[in-house]
């Protein structure tokens, strides 16, 4: 052959390449790509830019669904408290039910005057699956029937978060607004006259604010409904010195309940 290779060599070299998956031909000749025209080149793969000394890379786009559009989907389709605390039973995104035993959802009498939000489930409350139900929830009850209230008769509680952080920690911003859907949920469907807010952690969840000394006492407005940040009975059982002014912030809710 003209080409230096016998029929037998030109034979095995065609059976070698079949074997490899090469079993179409794309043509009779080769092919010199780089003597192309310039429209008929392969492109050149974009890399991405490099980034500059003191520039962000550009943010990586999040994989999966959104789990706060998921809540809020599930929230919305809740047409009751049965039915939201099913939703939130069957809520998969937040880690913190792996490592929760119960689902804390809530506790008292449904539409009472008085909604109290607090923060997350300690142990007590993982354990028993209803909030405040440890030694801040005996003393929650103690500075309920001070003004008379009960969560048996007239007080409804529930928490930012329903599953108990690990080791008690404080809950990430994500986690809080994953849940919030929720809380939003929540409060629309026991409508109460007014919410209590126990704690940094329920103010930060539902007025974006922190700072429970400064915030303590004073009325805001939020979810629809007035709304009166105090102190977390957690809070009070390692400061005694802070019931002073949790006495006059329950006098306050006492004096706005009477007026309602």
């Amino acid at each position: 052959m003209e080409s230096g290779i016998d029929y037998h060599t030109a034979k095995a070299l065609l059976e070698w390449q079949i074997e490899l998956g090469a079993t179409d031909a794309i043509g009779d000749q080769p092919v010199n790509r780089y003597d192309l025209p310039d429209h008929q080149r392969p492109a050149a793969k974009q890399q991405p830019a490099a980034t500059q000394p003191g520039q962000m890379a550009p943010a990586a786009k999040p994989k999966g669904p959104d789990p706060v559009a998921l809540a809020r989907a599930a929230a919305a389709g809740a047409a009751d408290l049965d039915a939201l605390k099913a939703a939130m039973a069957g809520f998969d995104q937040c880690d913190l039910k792996k490592g929760a035993r119960n689902l804390v959802f809530a506790d008292g009498v449904r539409g009472a005057p008085v909604m109290i939000i607090g923060e997350a489930p300690g142990r007590d409350e993982d354990r028993e699956g209803l909030p405040f139900v440890g030694r801040a929830g005996q003393l929650l009850d103690r500075m309920l029937a001070a003004i008379g209230l009960s969560r048996k008769e007239n007080v409804y509680i529930t928490n930012v978060l329903p599953w108990r952080p690990p080791q008690n920690r404080d809950p990430r911003p994500e986690e809080i607004a994953m849940m919030k859907p929720f809380l939003e949920r929540h409060v629309a469907l026991s409508d109460p006259r007014l919410i209590v807010l126990m704690g940094n952690i329920s103010c930060q969840a539902v007025l974006g604010k922190r700072g429970i000394t400064r915030l303590h006492g004073q009325w805001d407005q939020a979810m629809g409904k007035p709304v009166l940040p105090m102190f977390h009975p957690a809070y009070l059982l390692r400061q005694p010195s802070a019931k002073r002014q949790a006495w006059a912030d329950l006098l306050e809710l006492r004096a706005r309940l009477n007026q309602s």
